[in-house]
């Protein structure tokens, strides 16, 4: 099997084992069902903006050009840092998409990658965001009805708690187990009165499990630009990276907009 088509994150869905589908919306790949077979990867040298699908020479932002970078909500500082979201004031790169999308639920949750650590995500994007990051389980600390102030919860709580994860470790598996529950009401004591009270009582704990036959000893991340071909056995998707046999790794979203042939099966 061959297709052409344009990178970008990976489509997951939350089961026993998390599956992975890349590709296009007309043409779906369910990469679960390669796992343990050899694929190839051979970028074109062209690149798509992930936004206004313009052709640009380099990247921005997982995907993006530089006017889109510059201008695009989607490219946003409150993206990385919800604390600066203006949302709530009407304000923003766009006023309507802000609206939308910034202006509604968010949590605040607890997930474990190499570690624990705090982070923020929209109510529609649980648990696509903690697949993305990696993590084996997750709960929810706290739920605002926007971004900004879920922002101002996770920046009380980074003086306790990491916000960052290591993708070496978490694609080496380094996992260590923790009290789930038991620190997320250390760190809801931590929060200041007027922030304490989104934090909900739900303690549903998910846990996440990924189609990985076996775990690398040592990670060497793969560029298109620097190494355009890419063929190997894949052992495995974590996260937003494929696992190759020999400790090579690819990040799919970092390369958004890479225009790619991936090669399966008897065009190997």
């Amino acid at each position: 099997m061959s297709l052409k088509f344009c990178l970008n994150k990976m489509t997951t869905e939350l089961k026993e084992t998390v599956r992975y589908v890349t590709g296009t919306h007309s043409e779906p790949l369910e990469l679960n069902e390669y796992i343990g077979k050899t694929i190839a990867l051979n970028f074109s040298g062209y690149i798509y903006c992930v936004d206004c699908g313009k052709e640009t020479k380099t990247s921005f932002f997982q995907g993006f050009c530089y006017p889109c970078f510059i201008k695009s909500p989607f490219a946003s500082e409150c993206i990385i840092r919800p604390e600066l979201c203006k949302a709530h004031l009407g304000e923003g790169r766009d006023v309507e998409w802000e609206d939308t999308y910034h202006n509604k639920e968010h949590a605040v949750y607890i997930s474990n990658t190499t570690g624990l650590k705090v982070g923020v995500t929209s109510k529609s994007q649980i648990p696509t965001r903690w697949i993305d990051q990696g993590a084996t389980e997750a709960v929810v600390l706290a739920m605002t009805p926007n971004r900004y102030l879920a922002g101002r919860i996770e920046v009380e709580l980074k003086a306790h708690i990491s916000d960052k994860t290591s993708w070496q470790r978490m694609l080496k598996h380094e996992h260590v187990p923790y009290d789930m529950l038991a620190k997320k009401e250390f760190l809801a004591n931590m929060l200041p009165d007027n922030l304490y009270d989104y934090v909900i009582e739900d303690n549903n704990i998910t846990t996440i499990k990924y189609p990985v036959l076996a775990y690398p000893l040592k990670v060497k991340s793969l560029n298109l630009d620097k190494t355009p071909d890419v063929k190997g056995r894949l052992m495995g998707i974590k996260g937003q990276y494929l696992i190759f046999e020999d400790g090579r790794v690819f990040n799919m979203r970092r390369h958004g907009g890479y225009e790619v042939t991936l090669r399966l099966g008897a065009d190997l």
